[in-house]
């Protein structure tokens, strides 16, 4: 039951759920799951609408060994790390090593702890490193390309691949990861700071998400991507969408580009409240609202 897997509370089942037991475990399974097999990849589920139909094929979940985060010494890529290569006196930590499953909010406090700036901005963006990484995530000012050095990712065929910086291809709240490819673990770039200081950025924007997001009520984040030269919350509240329902779900008032589950919404009426708004959003505006959730699947079975 997906259900209880993402934050809308909303959605079917999956056919076949799979927890791999670390990076190798994944690539392994990989390698010899049929390749007619659909596979979905869910984190904890913050930036996306399963659609009631649920999903066909194999979902994967990354858990507990893809939690984690460490200093990186030097310049030192991915693979030196798991190589263990002896460190030099004059290398120092300026980045940091994550697993895909470790929450963006987590990997601001452990560079805070640290003393690592440079990332704080990830303490606004709920979901994981993995799902940052393969959407491009950003907020206040900063999205992941800004700091990501290089990501190990397994293809679809099982193949374990580093990708810099370059080859992830990224665009506004995009990536161009290979089709299939999932995200294990990610190198990002910190700089020296003071602990106080980065943390009181991090109280910062803990404080303007709490007053303008309603991130206690059962909502995905940010629901349509902001079009060029606009901010779609904007061109939501001059629709005259803020506030509006439909079932059980509702155009927040607090911040008019999320959407919320009042308590018994199904993933449909979520979507068509959606796409009400993008259609009175162009017919107010001539802009067409593109959705910055993702759909899962991507077509309704």
């Amino acid at each position: 039951d997906l259900s209880k897997t993402n934050w809308f509370r909303v959605g079917g089942p999956a056919e076949w759920l799979f927890k791999p037991e670390n990076t190798q475990d994944l690539a392994d399974f990989m390698k010899v799951l049929p390749p007619e097999i659909p596979v979905t990849v869910l984190g904890v589920g913050s930036n996306v609408i399963v659609r009631d139909g649920g999903i066909e094929g194999v979902v994967v979940k990354l858990g507990r060994a893809f939690v984690s985060a460490s200093l990186v010494m030097g310049h030192e890529s991915l693979v030196e790390k798991s190589e263990n290569k002896p460190k030099t006196k004059d290398q120092r930590p300026v980045a940091i090593a994550t697993g895909a499953a470790m929450l963006d909010l987590n990997v601001a406090l452990f560079a805070c702890d640290h003393g690592f700036a440079g990332l704080e901005f990830l303490s606004g963006i709920p979901g994981t490193i993995g799902g940052a990484v393969r959407m491009n995530a950003g907020a206040y000012g900063r999205e992941i390309k800004d700091v990501l050095i290089e990501c190990e990712v397994v293809l679809r065929s099982g193949e374990v691949k580093i990708l810099t910086n370059e080859e992830c291809g990224f665009s506004y709240r995009k990536s161009a990861l290979p089709e299939g490819a999932i995200v294990t673990q990610a190198l990002l770039a910190a700089t020296p700071g003071e602990r106080i200081e980065i943390a009181g950025r991090i109280q910062e924007i803990s404080r303007m998400r709490e007053d303008t997001q309603p991130i206690r009520s059962r909502t995905g984040g940010s629901t349509f991507k902001n079009p060029e030269g606009h901010k779609a919350w904007e061109l939501i509240d001059k629709a005259g969408c803020r506030g509006m329902t439909l079932g059980g779900a509702q155009v927040s008032e607090k911040h008019c580009n999320f959407l919320i589950n009042t308590g018994n919404a199904t993933a449909s009426d979520l979507e068509n409240l959606g796409n009400k708004v993008i259609e009175l959003v162009r017919e107010k505006t001539g802009i067409t609202l593109e959705w910055e959730i993702k759909f899962f699947p991507k077509e309704k079975i």
